[in-house]
């Protein structure tokens, strides 16, 4: 389990620029977002002394569970020399649990713990899985383990009953829209409220993925004021023009209308998924208008003053069309669009069974 890098790869990393990921990590507990209720009981255990020595930490990827790791290390105290990281996807064989083991039975170098963080648990094999049981149930005390997992369904449940478990929920597209603000100005960039939306939208519940756009957008752009277009760009999602056409097409009952308006969007350079997910984004949003009206209000960053008003303006009986059917069938043929071996065609489909009868 390597501790450090080489002269020469440490070189390299001064010389290559940080991704934003890595740049704005956070590095306390109070620079955390969207975790609040993994901070306030890792805050209280600090400070009652009440530490476990197994966690796990399970979430989808990019939600903060290995920054969190260290946070908690640093918390408690621990050196950079006494933290070890494994990316179990790639040290996932009982040999490396039992180096581990080995490492385990030494004293910290100047810590009061020596703390391990596992990455990806769940690909650890049988065997390993067998091997670190058996260090989980009588740790050392000098030792404190987390392990980080996006598929806690996989890790054995031997090993959940020896770990604290903490859930980390996936943050949502306001906590995601206010890293991009806060981001984007620290990068001395100013971003357009419609293009952060997008940003955070297919950042699809990821700080990392998030950042990742936020930096190619920041990277291709020849000005500090990043609009909705070149976004668009980046992660190829249509123009806001054509969605408006293929939702007017819905509402006109017109299923030829809105299969072309989809098919120019892909000619454009769309990505067929994107196309359905702001649709299907701009359908919640005639539906929500229609039913809940004072919606509006936190409607209009999402989509601007322009957008808004013609989605008010679907809402009323011009749009009737456009119901929760719709928005079920879109929510199909998004799910379906990954695996399908012409990505156009369960779009295509989904209009199909709307407009057969």
């Amino acid at each position: 389990m390597a501790k450090q890098a080489t002269p020469e790869t440490q070189k390299n990393m001064q010389r290559a620029p940080l991704s934003l990921y890595r740049k704005y990590r956070p590095l306390e507990f109070k620079d955390v977002r969207g975790q609040e209720q993994v901070v306030s009981v890792l805050e209280a255990a600090i400070k009652n002394k009440k530490i476990a020595h197994a966690y796990l930490f399970a979430g989808g990827r990019g939600t903060g569970k290995t920054s969190m790791a260290r946070i908690l290390a640093h918390a408690l105290g621990t050196s950079e020399e006494d933290i070890y990281e494994m990316d179990a996807a790639s040290n996932r064989g009982i040999d490396e649990i039992r180096a581990l083991r080995e490492g385990v039975s030494t004293l910290p170098f100047n810590s009061a713990y020596k703390f391990y963080i596992i990455d990806e648990a769940h690909a650890l094999t049988k065997d390993a899985w067998g091997a670190l049981l058996k260090t989980l149930e009588e740790p050392p005390s000098h030792v404190i383990f987390v392990l980080a997992t996006t598929e806690l369904d996989k890790v054995p449940e031997t090993i959940v009953s020896r770990c604290q478990v903490y859930s980390f929920k996936k943050p949502t597209s306001e906590v995601l829209k206010k890293l991009v603000f806060d981001v984007a100005k620290k990068e001395d960039a100013s971003i357009e409220p419609t293009a952060a939306e997008l940003v955070a939208l297919m950042g699809d519940g990821s700080f990392r993925d998030t950042l990742g756009i936020l930096q190619k957008v920041l990277t291709l752009s020849s000005d500090t004021k990043l609009t909705e277009e070149e976004v668009a760009q980046v992660v190829g999602a249509p123009s806001g023009e054509i969605v408006n056409e293929f939702l007017e097409a819905l509402a006109l009952k017109q299923p030829g209308e809105a299969i072309a308006a989809f098919h120019r969007a892909i000619a454009a350079g769309a990505a067929p998924q994107v196309f359905i997910m702001l649709a299907m984004q701009k359908v919640r949003g005639v539906l929500l208008l229609r039913f809940l009206p004072k919606a509006a209000d936190t409607l209009t960053e999402q989509f601007g003053q322009d957008d808004l008003l013609y989605l008010k303006d679907l809402a009323g009986a011009k749009g009737a069309a456009i119901n929760a059917e719709v928005l079920a069938q879109l929510i199909t043929a998004y799910v379906e669009t990954a695996r399908a071996p012409l990505p156009q065609v369960p779009l295509e489909l989904a209009l199909y069974r709307l407009f057969s009868n």
